[in-house]
């Protein structure tokens, strides 16, 4: 390796190690850290924030680049140094537009509107967010002046989580599963009652449901060696490295399918996060291509696994050696059935069932990038929310906890996000199906509690890439054709067809 190349990977090791520290602050301030550290934590990340994006955006790491240029265009597309030449200009040129002094603000205002809107929704009450959110909204629109665009604020900001998706994009392929999902809804609410899921909300003891989640993520391939996991108010992931992974999970005692599907979606992406290339640990090139290929991964093993029936053929057992009471009376097309069931209305994002979900994503898509483009105030988010949750999802929230301080996005800075769960929802299909048609024995090895081929599959064709691949173009090599909503639609039109007998 040349001196300049040598140089340029010694720079960007430097900075992936402010990022590692970066989320080790972040887990810590959603799982154990006193809450009376919220302000020093503040100043310390938005610290931490800056010096790493001072550390990408010097003036040498430009200088390298341009040297490395007419070099990097002579090796072979996919090559390692080409290909982080190719990332790490990217995120050179993203990053120096944002003046360091605003990506402190943004750290710090993050920090500390996470403490605000954990208090917020433990007490229902979003005036105690608002201040804070109108802040970050402020914060924002500013990221995305700097950053610039080519037809609304929100492309910017949308361009960090899915690079190479635009907003209009996403509107056009959410308008074609509308088309699709509004009438289903429908069709399924005039039928609800011809499925019974009581049975998920017994008594539940929490440490037996802990012990549970325990056991589903490890055989799914999470790997306890190289992660672990919490609890938090939010069920999230942090991957400091492949072999440093943090999960969280929450649990309901009254709520069997709460913590269950909770920790098998983060367990997805902590799969993908230890299926990163080992050898490119500290590299740009060593982490997730975009959020939209993170979500396939915890969608498709949360729903076309975890709520498949081969998945119960295999856990229920293991479930019912824990809750021998509460579950004498359930076979395994009666959980299956259970966890499929479609709530008309459907309250809540996390626990929403397959077809609803998007309907959550859509709603969600549509506020921030009101709020991004000043059409709508922080002040109006609440009524706005209740009113946008009534005629998708046919609920008024109860309570600020219900509606509008649902997820902890927003208060971290995180507008762009939301698209990204259905983006990865119509990709998790489209995954799925190649890997069938690659290994049609996956659904028996399921029932067998057999993982470890659809795991090796998804290693092959999308972890051990990384970042090498834009979005586009490692969709492009897995499946063999662009992202496309056909296969999701097929999928959820068949599935609640027949749970339903439509």
């Amino acid at each position: 390796m040349s001196d300049r190349w040598q140089r340029l990977s010694e720079i960007l090791q430097s900075y992936q190690e402010l990022i590692r520290v970066q989320g080790l602050l972040e887990w810590d301030q959603q799982t154990y850290m006193p809450k009376g550290g919220i302000e020093s934590r503040a100043e310390t990340t938005a610290l931490i924030e800056r010096l790493a994006h001072q550390r990408v955006t010097s003036p040498e790491v430009g200088e390298l680049l341009n040297a490395l240029e007419e070099e990097a265009k002579t090796l072979p597309y996919d090559s390692d140094r080409a290909s982080l030449w190719r990332i790490t200009r990217r995120t050179f040129d993203q990053a120096v537009k944002v003046p360091s002094t605003l990506v402190s603000e943004l750290a710090k205002a993050a920090s500390l509107g996470q403490a605000a809107w954990a208090e917020a929704r433990e007490r229902a009450d979003f005036s105690l967010f608002a201040p804070r959110l109108e802040r970050l909204v402020e914060l924002q629109i500013e990221k995305a002046q700097a950053l610039g665009y080519d037809d609304e604020a929100y492309d910017a900001l949308l361009d960090i989580f899915e690079p190479e998706m635009k907003t209009r994009d996403v509107s056009r392929l959410f308008a074609q599963l509308k088309e699709e999902l509004v009438p289903l809804v429908h069709a399924i609410s005039e039928r609800a009652d011809t499925i019974d899921d009581t049975i998920l909300t017994r008594e539940y003891g929490e440490e037996p449901q802990w012990e549970f989640t325990m056991d589903v993520i490890q055989s799914l391939g999470f790997d306890l060696n190289r992660g672990r996991q919490d609890r938090s108010a939010h069920p999230f992931t942090v991957g400091i490295s492949p072999n440093d992974v943090r999960l969280t999970t929450r649990l309901d005692r009254n709520n069997l399918a709460t913590a269950l599907y909770s920790s098998i979606h983060e367990a997805g992406h902590g799969i993908y996060e230890q299926g990163l290339p080992q050898e490119h640990i500290g590299s740009l090139l060593g982490q997730a291509s975009s959020l939209g290929i993170h979500e396939s991964q915890s969608r498709l093993w949360e729903n076309i696994v975890g709520r498949s029936l081969g998945f119960w053929q295999f856990f229920l057992p293991r479930l019912k050696a824990r809750f021998e009471t509460q579950l004498a009376d359930v076979d395994v097309e009666s959980i299956y059935r259970a966890v499929n069931k479609v709530q008309y209305p459907s309250p809540i994002r996390v626990e929403a069932d397959e077809v609803n979900y998007n309907l959550h994503i859509f709603l969600r898509f549509e506020l921030e990038r009101a709020l991004i483009s000043g059409s709508l105030q922080v002040k109006e988010l609440p009524d706005a929310w209740n009113e946008t949750s009534r005629e998708y999802l046919g609920f008024t929230p109860n309570n600020d906890a219900q509606g509008v301080l649902q997820d902890v996005h927003w208060s971290a800075g995180l507008f762009g996000y939301f698209p990204t769960y259905s983006l990865g929802t119509i990709l998790s299909v489209q995954l799925y199906n190649r890997a069938l048609a690659d290994h049609p024995e996956i659904p028996q090895e399921i029932t067998q509690g057999n993982f470890a081929p659809l795991c090796g599959w998804m290693r092959e064709h999308i972890h051990q890439h990384g970042a090498r691949y834009t979005p586009p173009e490692l969709i492009e090599r897995a499946t063999g054709g662009p992202l496309d909503p056909k296969p999701y639609v097929a999928y959820i039109t068949e599935k609640f067809k027949e749970l339903y007998d439509l």
